[in-house]
């Protein structure tokens, strides 16, 4: 952990205790998780119970207190998706990454998970690639969206690059 980084998030934040989902978020998108010596480290700067810090790291899924890859790519399991193909999407994805669903490539290039739904149903089976969405996507075209984010092929091993 770097404690100069993480002061100036805080600081950026007016060391405000109201502010710690925001302090969360910006720790989480300068390291791609949460570590927990950080998590203690942000409750003794704002004085706030670690019980807290821990609550909120926990409560909302968009926290991640295992260390994730680069490139979040997600899912859609939602019905519409899932009659549409959606667990075919999901299965080449696992296949083509060398992971299964919830873990991160070896690399940390990838991490992989699946949603209950996205909010876009229309346009089924949808993954989205860090914010970036593919929809109506058949499983032959998701090693080339994964390419778009330096994905080079399996036999490179778990979606390193060659």
């Amino acid at each position: 952990m770097d404690e100069d980084k993480i002061d100036k998030i805080i600081e950026e934040h007016r060391t405000d205790k109201s502010e710690l989902i925001p302090i969360l978020q910006d720790v989480q998108a300068e390291y791609n998780w949460l570590p927990q010596d950080t998590l203690r480290y942000i409750a003794k700067r704002l004085q706030v119970p670690l019980t807290d810090v821990f609550g909120i790291a926990t409560f909302y899924k968009s926290f991640s207190l295992k260390p994730r890859g680069k490139h979040l790519v997600r899912v859609c399991l939602g019905t519409a998706c899932h009659v549409r193909g959606g667990p075919r999407i999901l299965e080449t994805a696992e296949r083509i990454l060398g992971i299964k669903t919830g873990e991160t490539t070896e690399d940390y290039k990838f991490t992989l998970e699946s949603v209950n739904c996205l909010g876009c149903c229309a346009l089924g089976p949808v993954m989205v690639v860090d914010n970036e969405y593919y929809g109506k996507l058949p499983p032959t075209k998701v090693e080339k969206v994964l390419h778009k984010y330096g994905y080079t092929s399996l036999s490179s091993g778990k979606g390193g690059e060659t």
